[in-house]
């Protein structure tokens, strides 16, 4: 077994962040529709975040916005003229259009791909396939710039291999690791890779949500296992439970979350609880580990409260003295049943009980409101000190990093967007000013194509 670590690449909020209620199935996201956004506190929300995390001996980058607005999808669906005029007319015409556009949803890196450290991969390079997040408009356009940035972080072909992703069809809808989640003894050691799915492409008798859209199938999980070369004895694949996904769990993310050997989940959030814990015990088992299972009962958080706190959609991090934080979002301290079994959950964890001994909290309510916590905001990649030090340096956190990149937030980012600013020509010119200047900052020149 090798020295490796988990880093957390979390997503760097982009200038254009604003409410436009895009995703259907999320409920936070169309409960907070065409209401004013504040992009700059978003970004230093986020950034907060990471600081401290690093602070804490948590190892810690972020993976840069991507280019907004998405001025090709703008003009491939029909819209003429100078850049003005493309802005004016999607406004005039199909102001629903210019907000996808203009979403600033890749913050959400959960969403970036899928990883599977070299632990586990038959060429022992760590693997990467962008996600298609062909689902909804505002996201099938990120792959692009997606699989072009980690290319340029993870650029050594000897240590990386960064897939192309899956064909954008329904058969192959992939919305990356916010339904994958790795187990292991240790990040150095040989794992289990959980891939969760919420529908069947090719089996119209399997169960599926009814109210909302699931958006990973079992075809895509199994795809993105064979290209990254897992060992079948070590891969879990296991069926979302469709009756949460009508309750707004558009994502297995937002009701359990694992870490090491540890499965902090709601007891509704599998189709079938028995086999998937059986499943993941027989598995693990095998590399010498034991699954410990932190079961959540509806009786004490019902579906609805995991929903709206997010106690789910929470990083579930091991610290480097040992035992295991879980970083919530305030408002599960807002939510009185989750409040209450949180108290309760890290008590038993003091007392030997419990994994998770200890709550990190963090202000990200301009995150939250648009429907995504912790967990959407970082895309975890274990990496031995080998290939840490093979990637792009510009994008791990630090003091210094942190201090170049606050201002740059204050000297771009408005500190309000209302949905008729997606007009305004000028908030364009913003944001491209603003890549091009972090282009500098994290010592990526050429990063975006903003021809």
């Amino acid at each position: 077994m090798r020295n490796a670590r988990e880093f957390n690449f979390d997503g760097l909020v982009g200038p254009s962040h604003n409410y436009a209620g895009l995703s259907f199935g999320n409920v936070a996201s169309f409960s907070n529709v065409r209401s004013a956004s504040n992009p700059r506190q978003a970004a230093l929300q986020g950034l907060a975040k990471m600081r401290s995390l690093a602070a804490r001996g948590f190892a810690q980058g972020l993976l840069p916005p991507q280019a907004r607005p998405n001025f090709r999808l703008l003009r491939r669906l029909g819209f003429t003229g100078t850049d003005a005029d493309v802005l004016a007319q999607a406004y005039r015409e199909s102001p629903v259009i210019l907000a996808c556009a203009y979403s600033a949803s890749p913050m959400w890196t959960a969403n970036a791909a899928t990883v599977s450290p070299s632990a586990d991969t038959a060429d022992g390079r760590v693997h990467f396939t962008a996600a298609n997040l062909n689902n909804k408009l505002h996201r099938a356009e990120e792959h692009v710039q997606a699989t072009r940035t980690l290319r340029a972080l993870f650029a050594n072909t000897d240590r990386f291999v960064v897939h192309d992703p899956l064909p954008s069809t329904p058969a192959f809808g992939d919305e990356g690791a916010a339904n994958h989640t790795r187990f292991a003894g240790a990040h150095g050691a040989a794992g289990v890779e959980f891939f969760v799915y919420g529908r069947v492409e090719f089996d119209p008798s399997a169960p599926a949500p009814t109210k909302y859209p699931a958006r990973q199938t079992l075809e895509a999980s199994q795809a993105v296992a064979r290209l990254h070369g897992l060992d079948a004895a070590r891969t879990v694949f296991a069926a979302q439970n469709p009756a949460v996904i009508d309750q707004g769990v558009f994502h297995n993310d937002v009701i359990a979350v694992g870490n090491g050997d540890v499965l902090f989940y709601h007891e509704q959030a599998f189709a079938d609880e028995t086999a998937t814990l059986e499943s993941l015990r027989r598995a693990l088992g095998a590399t010498g580990t034991d699954l410990r299972a932190v079961r959540v009962d509806t009786s004490v958080v019902p579906v609805a409260d995991a929903v709206a706190s997010y106690l789910f959609n929470s990083q579930l991090l091991s610290k480097p003295d040992g035992g295991m934080a879980l970083v919530v979002p305030h408002e599960c301290r807002e939510v009185p049943t989750v409040a209450r079994y949180l108290e309760q959950l890290v008590t038993s964890g003091r007392s030997g009980n419990c994994a998770i001994d200890e709550l990190i909290e963090f202000d990200l309510r301009q995150s939250m409101r648009n429907g995504g916590g912790p967990a959407c905001l970082r895309l975890r990649v274990v990496l031995t000190d080998e290939e840490a030090a093979a990637m792009h340096q510009g994008v791990l956190m630090t003091d210094d990093l942190y201090a170049r990149l606050v201002p740059w937030v204050e000297r771009h980012y408005r500190d309000r967007v209302e949905p008729t600013d997606l007009a305004d020509p000028q908030l364009a010119i913003e944001c491209a000013a603003a890549l091009e200047d972090l282009e500098r900052i994290l010592g990526l020149p050429g990063l975006y194509d903003l021809s």
